[in-house]
This record gives C-alpha cells, structure tokens and sequence, in this order.
C-alpha cells in the first residue's frame, strides 16, 4: 500500500509539473512577456510606518525589512503606533515571544524601533511597559516626518502575504 501511495504521489506531483508547465506557456500573451531589471540601488536609508490590526502582521512585517535591506542595504527605522504595539509589551512576552525575538534581534542588528507615545496611552500601556529595545517617542507620524526630513524614504508595508496568491484565481493550478 504504501507503494502505491508513492506511485500515486509521484504521479500526482509529474502530473502537476507539467499541467503548470503547459498552463504558463498556453496563457494569453497579448503583450509579450515581463523584462527583469535587477538593478542595483546606492545605499537607501528606510523609515517604515507601522499601523498594524493584528500584532501577528509583525511576521509579515519582519519579512518586509529583511527583504527591504537585502537591497537598500541603509538604516532602518520602524515607527509603530496602531493596535500591534500590545506585542511590545512586556506582559505580552509568552503570547508573541517567536515574533519579538526576531524583532528583537533585528534591533540587535541595529534596526530602530519607535513608537508612538500617544497610541500607546491610549491602549493603556506606560514607557516601562515595553520591550527595551523600543524608543518611545511624542507621536508617530510627526516622527515619521522628521525621519524624512532627514532624508529616509517612506515606506509603508502593507500586512498582506502574497504567498500562494497564484493559485487563488487558477483552481486548475494546484500548489506543488
């Protein structure tokens, strides 16, 4: 049986490689196809402006800056002033623990977190509430503000994974 569960997995999986190959190369080309330009860019310092519903978007949102430093390779500023900022809590730790030891260590690596100190009163938290690798400061856009006027680009990600999204619309598509 277990054989068979082979076969039937390598059959399914050939199946699927194949079905994609023929699918890509039979798509519509009204006008031609994509030219990559991988270009490199001169060091770029980044401010990222953080307003997150859910603080489980802070995952996305470390992906976004290791992303974004592969290529920018400047400094990195991330301003936090929405409803993620209970993750930086103290209190908080054991709930968002894996999320805040990797933030934490994008700290250690020299990324500078901000936030707002107006959105975290009003969420009930204090300074000493949070993480110390945070920087409270008066409010967040005005700090957004001053990080451009000293020359960083605004950045402002979004919390939406685009993994798997090719196979949302395309249910002929399977996921390999």
């Amino acid at each position: 049986m277990n054989t068979l569960r082979a076969v039937n997995l390598v059959s399914w999986f050939l199946f699927a490689i194949f079905t994609t190959a023929v699918y890509a190369e039979d798509a519509p080309n009204p006008y031609g196809k994509a030219k990559a330009d991988m270009h490199a860019m001169k060091a770029t310092n980044v401010v990222f402006d953080v307003n997150y519903e859910k603080p489980e978007s802070l995952n996305i949102l470390y992906n976004f800056i290791l992303n974004t430093q592969k290529v920018t390779r400047g400094k990195v500023v991330v301003v936090t002033h929405g409803p993620e900022l209970r993750a930086f809590a103290r209190e908080n730790y054991e709930k968002y623990q894996p999320i805040i030891d990797k933030l934490a260590s994008l700290a250690e690596a020299g990324v500078e977190f901000k936030m707002c100190n107006n959105a975290m009163r009003a969420a009930g938290f204090q300074a000493d509430d949070m993480h110390g690798f945070v920087t409270i400061v008066p409010a967040g856009f005005p700090e957004l503000a001053y990080w451009q006027s000293k020359g960083y680009e605004y950045i402002n990600p979004i919390p939406l994974s685009v993994r798997d999204v090719r196979y949302l619309d395309q249910p002929q598509l399977k996921k390999p």
